[in-house]
């Protein structure tokens, strides 16, 4: 086994050389398809598979994305998903048929102002050692402030000064696909290297204002108790499968248990003595002891019984396949919820609907009913009670509870001292 997992370290080798040299990929995109290959190299290692074929690729994917549209998977899982193909393809044909980022597309600069940006992009090039694709970014970039010039009738760096810039960025909203931050920053950047070139008079970079991007995070989504109760209903609990999933989803919404421990938990977890669930959390690290429910023990037990399959397994939940082995990831608990929803026919447009959403759900009831953030933090397993404080934002009811009344304003307020506030 460890001459073919040489084999496979060899191969996202001379991937990740072929995307470097021959495509310009920056070290650090390459670093994100290492961790896509990772990923295959554990499901390659979990499934005792000795060589990587391109239909390994397909099952890393089945597993990790189910039959999800490549259009709804986020950022960091297209690059995942790029790094399985892109090997895949390597492995295959030897190379890796993406047209050179440099090539997609031409930017075409001309007169004083247009040799000023070249000479710039080149100057930044050179100096800070920029991959081809932070060049085209420049490139990209400085070609809509280009533009933008011609259009005002602009053509040489005479006439560009303070004022015209920040005329120019109050257009840049319509400049689609254009992050105001990067432009601003090059602007600054260019501006300071014109006068240092001496082809502006002043240096104003300076005088630019910083763009500060405020980012606020995405508000958790939530389903109501009957949602849940009928996600619940919806299992079919008559086969082993069924009886598995019932005891997977119900331990998300009833303990709030993220999907890495449902994943991961043991029969040495739990305590039926004291009728608790006792682990410590793969994300955090902290110990964490919550009630054994009577609902929930009765579904684990419910599946011991009668739908877990004979095994030596020290995990509680397995896969549905011989040879029955332990979930590979905590994608499977995800995908497992998933499902669920979309049978159950609760409407997910616009909402999250996995184990997490789940989780935030406990914790919304949990606050809706006055339970105090500590106990929150407690059942939900966070460090502190700063974390579980991010739940305040969706409670509504709990707000309004916060609004003060509106005194009265006694008669003859605003004519007071002659009506100065008519003046």
């Amino acid at each position: 086994m460890e001459k073919q997992l040489q084999d496979f370290n060899r191969l996202t080798t001379d991937t990740a050389e072929y995307l470097r040299s021959v495509h310009g990929f920056s070290i650090r995109t390459i670093g994100h398809y290492k961790g896509g290959w990772r990923i295959i190299k554990e499901y390659m290692i979990a499934k005792k598979i000795r060589r990587y074929t391109p239909s390994i690729g397909k099952k890393v994917l089945h597993t990790r994305f189910n039959k999800r549209d490549i259009r709804d998977l986020s950022r960091d899982e297209k690059q995942i998903y790029n790094s399985v193909v892109r090997l895949s393809e390597f492995k295959t044909n030897g190379e890796i048929n993406l047209q050179p980022l440099m090539e997609r597309r031409k930017f075409s600069f001309s007169g004083q102002l247009g040799r000023a940006i070249k000479n710039f992009i080149n100057h930044k090039e050179v100096n800070d050692r920029l991959s081809l694709i932070r060049t085209w970014g420049y490139q990209r970039h400085l070609h809509a402030f280009f533009k933008y010039c011609k259009s005002q009738g602009v053509h040489s760096l005479s006439k560009v000064d303070l004022a015209f810039v920040l005329q120019f960025i109050r257009h840049l909203d319509s400049w689609k696909g254009h992050p105001v931050y990067q432009m601003i920053s090059m602007l600054r950047n260019f501006i300071k290297y014109a006068y240092d070139q001496k082809l502006l008079i002043a240096d104003f970079s300076e005088r630019i204002p910083r763009y500060r991007s405020v980012s606020q995070p995405k508000l958790p989504s939530t389903y109501s108790k009957e949602e849940v109760v009928r996600l619940l209903k919806s299992i079919d609990r008559s086969g082993s499968i069924g009886k598995r999933n019932y005891a997977v989803i119900l331990m998300a919404a009833r303990l709030g248990l993220r999907a890495s421990d449902i994943s991961r938990l043991k029969f040495e977890n739990l305590n039926w003595k004291n009728s608790s669930i006792e682990l410590v959390q793969l994300k955090t690290g902290k110990a964490l002891t919550l009630p054994l429910l009577a609902d929930v023990g009765n579904a684990i037990i419910d599946y011991l019984k009668r739908g877990r399959p004979k095994s030596e397994e020290a995990f509680i939940f397995l896969t549905e396949r011989p040879p029955f082995g332990h979930f590979p990831s905590s994608n499977v608990v995800t995908h497992i919820v998933q499902r669920a929803f979309r049978r159950a026919g609760i409407t997910i447009t616009g909402r999250r609907f996995g184990p997490h959403a789940l989780r935030h759900s406990l914790g919304f009831r949990m606050l809706q009913e006055s339970t105090v953030l500590p106990v929150i933090s407690e059942v939900l397993g966070h460090k502190s009670s700063e974390s579980t404080r991010y739940y305040l934002r969706i409670d509504l009811q709990s707000m309004q509870q916060c609004v003060l009344d509106i005194p009265p304003v006694r008669d003859g307020f605003y004519m007071q001292k002659g009506g100065v506030f008519y003046e």
